[in-house]
């Protein structure tokens, strides 16, 4: 029997709320299979299992916020028993056997005592319990210069026209936050109008907030270096002009398809651009899962992984990039895309962009940016003739690599974005 738990999709999580249990009490699961869907500040993630089973049982109930790492259901093996007792034969249970524990809140309130200590009853109010009506209060039409005066905190006196007593009152304003700003004038209807009617900044988006805190860790605790390289992408250019020439637009290629793969084709020839560091050593990784930044169409940014792209052919990464780009901006995601990326990619080309130096998503090593592709002067088989170039930027961790091995790994990238038909 195993636990399947909340997982860990970021350095910025911390919990999560189970919204969705795609698999009942005695279901089969299979590896990768989706069982669950968890929401987060990136939005909603589907959690797949780790293992063939059965799942035995669910632990948490759907809308519950558990904290990273609790358990959510069991699932044990196919051919594993319940309960056995000697000889391979089934057990009874027995009395007082210990339940799987259920998650709980991470801030429990402190458990009561068997037999409390009589408190002093709270002072109730005099007169009949029964509830009182609700009586309209009369409405008085006061001349709109009539002042009346209130006290405010301290010992300020405000003076305050009925109107805009009344028009307070209906925007449910609290009259006392005026004295500081208010304090020894005359308030009017206008004046609370004008109050009531001014835009509040919005609370920072949960997402934001996530970036924040994850970018600000990246900047405190990961030794960046950045470099810069300019790429010949005239011949990748006119391979995918011709590759499309007699397709239809939801087959067609983009450049962002070979920027992947000649990503994912350069790691393998500089590998301490490819891994995590955690508990101070880095782990380069054999996999090769490169993250792709999308923007959110409400607002924020991920970048979940297109996972082996090193072994793909460039339609179906192609297809791939789609299936990523429509899912995440529907808020749609699966747990491996958020915690298995190896290396991350970010572009605003189509913004105009020439160059532009990501920070590092930790506990990745590399990022690597694409600038906008533009026609330049470039000498080119001993002569100036334009060429479509565009800069390429390595963010990368000067724990896992030096400045010498990023300038080969953004020459490598270079040298395959050049050469396109070998992708």
């Amino acid at each position: 029997m195993s636990a399947f738990l909340m997982p860990s999709l970021g350095a910025d999580m911390d919990a999560g709320t189970l919204v969705e249990q795609l698999k009942s009490s005695g279901d089969t699961v299979k590896h990768g299979e989706v069982v669950a869907a968890v929401e987060t500040q990136k939005g909603v993630i589907e959690i797949e299992a780790f293992q063939d089973g059965i799942l035995e049982k669910w632990l948490v109930d759907i809308g519950s916020e558990v904290p990273v790492g609790t358990p959510l259901a069991n699932i044990r093996a196919a051919d594993e028993q319940v309960l056995s007792g000697p000889a391979g034969q089934p057990e009874a249970p027995t009395p007082g056997k210990p339940e799987v524990p259920q998650p709980h809140d991470p801030h429990p309130a402190p458990d009561l005592p068997e037999d409390p200590a009589p408190q002093d009853p709270s002072p109730q109010p005099a007169g009949p319990e029964f509830p009182m009506p609700d009586l309209p209060e009369p409405e008085i039409e006061w001349p709109e210069d009539t002042i009346t005066n209130i006290a405010t905190v301290g010992q300020t006196r405000e003076r305050i026209t009925p109107a805009a007593r009344r028009r307070a009152a209906q925007a449910g304003f609290d009259l006392s936050s005026l004295g500081a700003r208010k304090s020894g004038t005359t308030i009017t209807r206008e004046d609370i109008s004008a109050l009531v009617e001014t835009p509040r900044a919005d609370p920072l988006p949960d997402m934001r907030g996530a970036i924040a805190a994850a970018m600000s860790r990246s900047k405190r605790e990961i030794p960046h270096y950045y470099l810069s390289h300019q790429a010949d992408l005239t011949n990748a250019d006119a391979f995918v002009a011709k590759t499309n020439s007699d397709r239809a637009p939801d087959d067609r290629l983009l450049l962002g398809a070979l920027f992947l793969k000649a990503i994912a084709l350069a790691v393998i020839k500089v590998p301490e651009m490819n891994g995590h560091y955690e508990n101070n050593s880095f782990n380069p990784s054999k996999a090769i899962h490169p993250g792709l930044a999308i923007s959110m169409r409400g607002g924020g940014l991920v970048a979940p992984a297109l996972l082996d792209v090193a072994s793909l052919k460039l339609d179906e990464l192609m297809r791939n990039m789609r299936d990523l780009v429509t899912r995440v901006r529907a808020g749609r995601f699966r747990s491996r895309e958020l915690s298995n990326a190896t290396i991350t990619l970010t572009s605003l080309g189509d913004r105009g962009v020439d160059q532009l130096y990501g920070v590092i998503y930790p506990p990745q090593v590399a990022i690597v940016g694409i600038g906008t592709p533009s026609l330049r002067p470039w000498v080119y088989e001993g002569q100036v003739v334009p060429r479509l170039v565009a800069d390429i930027t390595l963010a990368a961790d000067h724990r896992a690599s030096d400045g010498r091995r990023g300038a080969l790994f953004l020459k490598a990238i270079a040298e395959k974005l050049n050469t396109p038909e070998a992708l």
